[in-house]
């Protein structure tokens, strides 16, 4: 398995075999191939339980939705998906930077365009691949799809073709139709532009561009830069042959030659001399040292090419320090991700029923990302980069994970929309379209995904306890090539071997510790016999335990500072792996440790505790749990409101175990804590808005999202039936109160599961 991918989520995000790699091709088909095959499913948003259920869906109940859409078709987007669907078509003619490499082929690319609009912006998406070529097959394939769809995603169709198919649509379709490669790099690219000029103090009117590259993408980030006021005499094009200008013949099509300019250079040496702005989207190298010498002052170079830019910022920075540089790339500041706009844009149009997305909807679209760079930068998005973020040379694009996107792109496209007479559908009170679509998307899902930028940018170093077996040695592989951190691997020597079997080019890379050869085993069981030979222990127990047990091994490079947390939990009971760690780990200063089962959803996470450590919890411990939690949801951007569960509401029915769930209530409000609280309540009249009316004088101002459970039976219980029964995503349990991060996953976890509780532990949520 020599070869390797590299992926790099941005401008045409392409994959090749460079040496920049990020992971290996067996854990790219693994991932694609585990479980359910590829990246998508379909769920019903209905209840289908019933013989009344399954009626009303279908036959006969689905008599009455059809004759209403048969007297008035606008109604499809009050009784259907139609108005919240998408469809990303490709016939694989030009597939990210492989070429064309057919219709099927396309389907993974697809399928992940699909995985992004839900991921983002909560529009549903279905991938259909066409096997044509033939531009009017396509064309009339997908113009007779018009009923199915709200919108038209186009995706890795060549050029000129696109062109033609994507104009034709456009004028035959009454709903968006949008092609991705052209127009979604050109409205990322606009916002940079918009910012990079105003940071030098540049007029729109008077910059010189040159735009290397005549594809789609270049020819549609031309247009835009001309809709924003750059003069058509001003921007020079090239392609492979060189300049394009008027007279040229050889290659030349109409989409060029409407961007043809009167002038005498030649090359792009040539017509790169004195310009202002450099728009690349062309190949690696494309652009010398020399050339960025040669451009004006503050010189604004968008080297876009992937996965390797024309010049890398390091590059041009080093004959000019005063260039503004961008990248399709996440490793170099200010990345043109098409991420940033299309699932927004889609969700603004698709919001007011648009018959279309316009030109004034594209440049509504760039200048609201161009804003929302200015502003203050959230603490989640400068925790992602590891350093505060702010308006500049090097942030003059929001950063792609940014929760703000959701609400200001969205808006403005439907705002725009609404102005140029396409909205079928007007909003009327803006203010509440903003809220509606703040509350569209769950913000663990975010918080999660800023979660590994963290780590990336802070790596640290994890120790991975259990390296004999396979799946901890998938989520070491991938801690390590995705960039989160150091693996730090407890195991013998034939751990070497396995990884190599997975695919791993050099196994002995990652740092591996053997308690039969390690030189820190004397310091361990020195470490180890002090804490416990008050205890009953003589030091030979403490030998034998760093030698043969790898929890207490792994805990001791955490606790003398060798690593910075720990993961285990694959080949033993949660509680026997607690017991062996807390012989070398003790809890925080004034915590109760406890562990969180944290279950996530589409709109809503709801976090229980404690779900792994104490059986019969004290008030005080409740209370300290309950505080615990809060902090761990307020890392995961939630705001808290806490219920402390029982069967018992208020006291109907008494109880006799009652006393240590109403006391803990005391303790919070002794303590003067700043979150909401309540109990003892049921599950019910702690999240159904309709139980709780019953109870007016709740202290909760909606549904609690942490429950306390009155005890470990109870919790354990729920946790583990909500993760074999649910339908929602669970994540845990994470163990938080100890003086150090170590995580017990349990025996069933997967490589996705551990990894992401290194993750949640490198990044300082799982505390």
């Amino acid at each position: 398995m020599g070869r390797a991918y590299c992926f790099k989520q941005g401008v045409g995000a392409a994959m090749t075999d460079k040496s920049n790699v990020e992971f290996s091709e067996r854990e790219a088909l693994f991932f694609h191939s585990t479980g359910r095959p590829g990246k998508i499913e379909i769920i019903a948003s209905k209840p289908m339980a019933t013989q009344r259920d399954l009626s009303l869906a279908y036959s006969p109940g689905v008599a009455v939705p059809v004759r209403a859409i048969a007297e008035d078709p606008a109604t499809a987007y009050d009784y259907t998906a139609k108005g919240n669907l998408v469809a990303v078509i490709s016939n694989g003619t030009a597939i990210l930077g492989l070429g064309n490499l057919g219709a099927l082929a396309s389907k993974p690319v697809m399928e992940g365009k699909s995985v992004l609009f839900k991921r983002f912006a909560d529009v549903d998406s279905i991938d259909i691949e066409l096997k044509t070529e033939d531009v009017d097959k396509f064309i009339d394939a997908v113009e007779l799809m018009e009923p199915t769809f709200g919108g038209i995603n186009l995706e890795d169709i060549k050029a000129p073709e696109c062109f033609i198919i994507e104009q034709t649509l456009k004028e035959r379709m009454n709903i968006p139709v949008f092609h991705d490669d052209q127009h979604g790099t050109a409205i990322i690219a606009a916002a940079g532009v918009i910012n990079a000029a105003m940071l030098t103090g540049r007029d729109m009117k008077d910059m010189k561009v040159v735009v290397n590259g005549a594809g789609a993408a270049s020819i549609s980030c031309t247009e835009l830069i001309k809709a924003l006021g750059v003069q058509h005499d001003n921007v020079i094009m090239c392609d492979s042959k060189g300049v394009i200008y008027q007279g040229r013949t050889e290659g030349m099509n109409q989409w060029k030659s409407a961007h043809a300019v009167k002038t005498d250079a030649r090359t792009l040496a040539e017509a790169v001399k004195g310009a202002d702005v450099f728009l690349g989207l062309s190949v690696a190298g494309a652009m010398t040292q020399d050339m960025v010498k040669s451009m004006a002052d503050k010189p604004i170079i968008f080297a876009m090419a992937n996965p390797d830019p024309e010049i890398s910022p390091p590059e041009a920075h080093a004959v000019r320090p005063d260039a503004i540089v961008a990248t399709g790339r996440s490793d170099y500041p200010n990345q043109v991700n098409n991420v940033l706009g299309f699932p927004f844009i889609f969700r603004g149009a698709l919001d007011v029923r648009a018959t279309g997305i316009n030109e004034p909807m594209k440049l509504a679209a760039a200048k609201a990302i161009a804003e929302l760079a200015r502003e203050q930068v959230p603490e989640e998005v400068a925790k992602a980069y590891g350093r505060s973020h702010s308006f500049g040379p090097d942030y003059i694009i929001p950063a792609p994970f940014d929760p703000r996107l959701m609400e200001v792109v969205p808006s403005a496209v439907a705002q725009a929309a609404m102005e140029t007479g396409v909205a079928q559908k007007p909003i009327a009170e803006m203010a509440a379209y903003r809220q509606s679509l703040k509350a569209r998307l769950n913000p663990t899902t975010s918080v999660l995904t800023t979660a590994y930028e963290v780590a990336k940018a802070n790596p640290k170093r994890v120790v991975f306890a259990e390296a004999e077996e396979e799946v901890v040695l998938r989520a070491a592989i991938q801690f390590r090539t995705l960039g989160y951190g150091i693996p730090v691997l407890v195991g013998r020597g034939h751990v070497y071997d396995k990884l190599k079997e997975l695919g791993v080019q050099d196994p002995e890379s990652f740092e591996l510790h053997n308690s039969v050869n390690s030189p820190l085993v004397p310091e361990m069981v020195d470490t180890l016999y002090k804490r416990l030979q008050r205890r009953g222990y003589l030091r030979r127990d403490c030998e034998r335990m760093v030698n043969r047990d790898r929890n207490i091994f792994g805990s001791l490079l955490v606790k003398m500072g060798h690593a910075d947390a720990m993961i285990t939990g694959m080949t033993r009971p949660f509680a026997q792996t607690l017991r062996e760690v807390k012989r070398v780990m003790d809890p925080a200063a004034d915590r109760t440790p406890f562990g969180i089962h944290v279950l996530v959803t589409k709109d809503k996470t709801v976090f229980l505790a404690d779900t792994t450590v104490n059986e019969r919890p004290s008030a005080q411990e409740l209370a300290d749990i309950a505080e615990g939690t809060v902090a761990v949801a307020r890392r995961m951007g939630h705001d808290p409101r806490v219920a402390f569960l029982s069967y018992s509401n208020f006291g109907n029915p008494p109880g006799s175990f009652l006393d240590n769930v109403r006391d803990a209530i005391k303790a919070l409000e002794e303590r003067n804590v700043d979150f909401e609280f309540e109990g003892e309540m049921t599950v019910d009249a702690a999240l159904n808005p309709t139980v709780m009316k019953n109870y007016p004088f709740s202290r909760l101002s909606g549904p609690a999202n942490i429950l306390v459970m009155p005890g470990l039976q109870s919790a354990n219980i729920s946790a583990k039936l909500l993760r074999e029964l649910g339908g929602a995503t669970m994540i845990g349990p994470m163990l938080v109160g100890m003086d150090k991060s170590v995580q017990i996953a349990t025996m069933a976890s997967n490589a996705s599961e551990l990894l992401t509780l290194a993750v949640l532990a490198s990044a300082g949520v799982a505390i």
